[in-house]
């Protein structure tokens, strides 16, 4: 199977970037501050961007490249209805 281009655009250094806004409790935003340097980064937004990048390289792979986005896919041609399959696909275990 080869690399989608948005996974390879992924690896360039001069992708456009764009700032956003989460709430998180101050204990959590705490305790990524004392791992952030553990783990080797220079403050707890590094970190953050890490943690969502690895979540993300989970989903992708399960959802959109694995055997369960080929299901999905098969399933959506058999005229199964999103809804379903969307409540279907939240009780998959996480990898």
């Amino acid at each position: 199977m080869s690399i989608p281009e948005r996974i390879k655009s992924r690896l360039k250094k001069d992708r456009p970037m764009t700032s956003i806004t989460v709430r998180i409790p101050t204990d959590v935003v705490d305790s990524m501050k004392e791992i952030a340097p553990k783990r080797g980064f220079s403050g707890y937004q590094s970190l953050l961007k890490s943690y969502l990048g690895e979540g993300l390289r989970r989903d992708e792979a399960l959802y959109a490249f694995g055997a369960t986005a080929r299901l999905i896919e098969a399933l959506k041609k058999r005229g199964v209805p999103e809804a379903l399959i969307e409540e279907a696909s939240r009780e998959l275990p996480v990898a």
